[in-house]
């Protein structure tokens, strides 16, 4: 009688062919009754090993050392050790830890409140969404300084920043999500190219930011952006997160 385990491991951040070269010396150290297979889809990848042998003791002992070795690999790149979006983990954070979220979206046009509240029982951490498509709206409902777009532009760290800021101060939020960029096919200039997104994440009083160039279409774009943002939010809570006391008033 023949036993199977299967393991997954949620990884962000690498090409389909990157990862077939970082996972080629793994491969080739499984057992022939271990397979892998690579799923990845706008920078989210989930690799499944699927063993199948008639002892089920040892089965299962090889299938756990591999899938520890597939964190080792990766460290901060695994969202997940098992099948789930980086949407679902944000979510079980947010909940877990009784944390609210807000999103302030330009380019992404409300893809990350669409990710987010695909999970149920999200409306326990996520507060809502500003789609601030036009300047004027990033000016007049998030109050990001039009010294700040028209200095820098609208896809800029400082408008960005601004835009995470005015969410969660609007939403009344301990987490928030921002995002600006250029989705194409149209709009990109020499030093702002198509793919362009500057992104912002806030947990608390601290704003972290980065600029990423996706390639690909414009749903491309907006995918990867909209994953992007919600693995930065990911490290930021899981680099930042304490345990706090638990403290008794009577």
């Amino acid at each position: 009688m023949t036993h199977t385990e299967i393991r997954h491991a949620v990884i962000y951040g690498y090409t389909h062919e990157e990862l077939l070269r970082v996972l080629r010396h793994f491969e080739e150290q499984l057992p022939e009754y271990i397979k892998m297979t690579i799923d990845n889809t706008n920078l989210v990848t989930c690799v499944t090993l699927t063993g199948v042998h008639s002892g089920v003791e040892l089965l299962r002992f090889k299938m756990n050392k591999y899938h520890q070795n597939l964190n080792d690999i990766f460290t901060e790149d695994v969202v997940s050790m098992d099948r789930h979006t980086p949407a679902q983990v944000l979510g079980q954070m947010l909940k877990e830890r009784e944390l609210s979220v807000s999103f302030a979206e330009s380019c992404t046009g409300g893809n990350l409140a669409h990710r987010i509240t695909l999970n149920a029982g999200s409306s326990a951490y996520f507060l809502g969404s500003v789609v601030s498509y036009s300047n004027d709206v990033k000016a007049n409902v998030l109050g990001v300084d039009r010294r700040a777009i028209a200095q820098h532009g609208a896809v800029s760290r400082q408008v960005v920043e601004q835009m995470a800021e005015g969410v969660a101060r609007i939403m009344r939020t301990d987490c928030s999500v921002a995002t600006s960029g250029i989705a194409g096919p149209d709009g990109g200039t020499k030093n702002k190219p198509v793919g362009t997104v500057w992104l912002a994440a806030k947990y608390r009083d601290k704003v972290v930011t980065e600029c990423q160039h996706f390639d690909g279409d414009r749903n491309s774009v907006i995918e990867q952006a909209t994953n992007h943002g919600l693995v930065m939010l990911i490290h930021l809570l899981r680099s930042c997160y304490t345990e706090s006391e638990d403290y008794n008033d009577e």
